[in-house]
């Protein structure tokens, strides 16, 4: 049999129940990894319930520095009996499978192309810690020391993990070091030599954070001067409004230390998003998160705030749908959904962060672009973005950075106007781009006044059923959609190469949390192919100019997305085909949305075989890397 081996590069999925504490050793593992300097991938893929059924933890780890999931494992840390046999399976030839052997494995459980690897963690423990109620939590802990010893892993970054998480609770801490050393020590003495799997410090991570997407979304939302939040508790964006608070609450307190921001949690979304438009009405920066069913509640209200003109922030952190669908599974099916919120001619800005660098930069653009557009702007994050610890670019944040408010009139802005003997209209376009001047209330109880309505109105906000007057205040904000073309974040390209059999290089299109599984692939292709197809990486709605260049110069065209129906393929073709000529036939979709992180793997087989279909060379004679023997 060959031994999966290598340094620095597999992957090891812990196989645990929910509610047992694992997450906790788990994470603890990850993060000493990423101390190291290595670049590690960690996703918590856990059910809906609180207590009882399976949860695995997979972490890889990359030599070539990729952050995607590679898909197969190479160790399974099996420590679930109801999942023991579908975690047997599914482990690659080669690999090595960790098991409690406190009780003995199925007799049929009889595969010659793995090591088995027996730890005792049950009868180690109750040893160990006889009377101890902490001993279901310490269990956790042994398998993470002799998982760190079959790798040769130095114990100090978990040593040092665990004096920091129980800093204030020295007899825990105390207790775990124990397990830790406990788990160790027995595979240092029974299985020194049974894994092939090693991992070394470097410098990988010398600049990067390891952070989940919520965390710092919430923090863009704080730095971008957000003082109202109006929520309704929903899986997975609840901890975007709890990292809010909790940061609020050491950052944004006055002298006399009363919390200077507003945090109501509403009696259901359509009450949430109406607390942060009226608060953004009146000229807060106010924000809310929801997830997909919470979303379809906000509709009225978006389309409301679309039609009004009324800025507003709103933070969703996909999930698996429809209806309850899977609540702790990732997907991205809400695209269209929020591009074309609401009933009528509605059309949203959206922004699709793709690490937790972006969620923090994108959520404070996001106020900008809300005030200075006078809309809603809708920051498309999802669960594995926002729930998953990554590596990432540390948060950034110029000092001298001014909030754009957008165009506001002030009382002697207003009084300018007058000697002018200019009128001001809340809907009029004085700048010949779309976007009217607004005032705030209380700017004056005279010339700044107007009604905000949901009807149809004039320039001046009257209400009127004049269809010219009508078809006027549409067009116009048809004009403000095409200058928002130009104001939000552009795309990323990565210029490709033209191949034999190609009339010109194919292009690929991802977004959100699809970019590192794509970016791998990618290489991948350009590796056993010779084929490098150019790369964009959508960053907004609406498409910038840059975007429909891209469109006209490739072929063919590959979206790659996390929902079944190629919702982003057709928001392109909806928005683009008549200005750049593509028909939809050379648009093609790679769909992936089983509710799993996306997998590099996955990707690759995906694009091979529509590339194949496309005139997709011989690969070369080089060995497929990231592939199963």
């Amino acid at each position: 049999m060959n031994k999966i081996e290598g340094t620095n590069d597999f992957v090891i999925r812990f196989a645990t129940v929910n509610g047992s504490g694992s997450a906790s050793a788990n994470n603890l593992f990850a993060r000493s990894l990423f101390r190291m300097g290595l670049a590690v991938s960690a996703k918590n893929i856990f059910p809906s319930n609180i207590q009882g059924l399976p949860t695995w933890y997979e972490v890889r780890v990359s030599t070539s520095g990729s952050l995607a999931r590679r898909g197969g494992v190479d160790m399974v840390v099996a420590v679930n009996g109801q999942t023991l046999r579908q975690d047997y399976v599914s482990l690659e030839p080669g690999g090595y499978f960790f098991f409690d052997s406190s009780k003995q494995l199925p007799e049929d459980f009889t595969r010659s192309d793995i090591t088995l690897i027996g730890i005792p963690l049950t009868l180690l423990v109750n040893e160990a810690f006889a009377g101890s109620k902490q001993r279901p939590l310490l269990q956790n802990i042994v398998y993470v020391g002799a998982v760190a010893a079959l790798l040769d892993m130095d114990l100090s970054m978990l040593k040092n993990g665990i004096g920091r998480q129980f800093a204030k609770k020295p007899a825990l801490a105390e207790a775990n070091l124990k397990a830790l050393e406990l788990g160790h020590s027995y595979a240092r003495e029974h299985h020194a030599d049974a894994c092939l799997l090693r991992v070394r410090g470097n410098r990988r991570t010398d600049n990067a954070i390891m952070m989940d997407g919520n965390t710092a979304a919430a923090l863009g939302a704080l730095y971008a001067g957000a003082t109202v939040v109006g929520w309704y508790p929903i899986t997975p964006s609840t901890s975007v409004i709890e990292a809010f608070a909790r940061y609020a609450g050491r950052f944004r307190l006055d002298e006399e230390g009363r919390l200077r921001v507003a945090i109501v949690q509403a009696e259901d979304e359509l009450a949430a998003i109406g607390m942060v438009i009226g608060a953004s009405w009146n000229g807060a920066r106010s924000f809310t998160a929801t997830s997909g069913p919470g979303f379809s509640l906000m509709n009225e209200f978006l389309g409301l705030a679309y039609f009004a003109e009324i800025p507003a922030v709103l933070i969703n952190v996909q999930r698996v749908g429809p209806s309850t669908g899977m609540p702790t599974r990732t997907q991205q099916s809400d695209v269209l959904s929020c591009a074309y919120a609401s009933h009528g001619d509605t059309k949203h800005v959206l922004l699709f962060p793709s690490t937790p660098a972006e969620c923090f930069e994108l959520t404070a653009t996001a106020f900008d672009l809300a005030e200075e557009l006078q809309t809603p702007v809708i920051v498309l994050s999802d669960l594995d973005l926002g729930m998953n610890e990554h590596v990432s670019p540390p948060l950034e944040w110029n000092d001298e950075l001014a909030y754009q408010r957008g165009r506001v009139l002030d009382a002697v802005a207003l009084a300018v106007l007058a000697e002018k003997a200019e009128k001001w209209g809340r809907y009029l376009d004085r700048d010949g781009d779309g976007i009217p001047w607004r005032t705030l209330p209380g700017t004056d109880p005279e010339r700044g006044v107007y009604f905000t309505r949901g009807t149809s109105h004039n320039e001046f906000s009257g209400y009127t059923e004049d269809s010219a007057e009508y078809v006027k205040n549409m067009q116009r904000l048809s004009l403000k959609w095409e200058t928002a073309k130009l104001k939000v974040p552009a795309a990323l390209i990565q210029v490709g190469e033209t191949t034999p059999g190609f009339a010109t290089s194919p292009g690929l299109i991802y977004y959100g949390t699809s970019y590192a599984a794509v970016e791998e692939a990618a290489a991948l292709l350009a590796q056993d192919y010779g084929l490098k197809p150019a790369i964009l990486r959508l960053r907004a709605f609406p498409f910038g100019p840059e975007v429909a260049d891209f469109l006209k110069q490739h072929r063919p065209i590959i979206v790659v997305e996390q929902n079944r129906d190629g919702q982003m393929r057709q928001l392109l073709i909806n928005e683009c085909s008549n200005e750049c000529g593509v028909a939809p036939v050379d648009v093609l979709s790679l769909t992936l949305y089983d509710g799993m992180p996306l997998a590099s793997r996955e990707v690759l087989s995906g694009l091979r075989q529509l590339l194949d279909e496309h005139g997709l060379p011989e690969a070369s004679s080089q060995s497929r890397q990231g592939e199963s023997a």
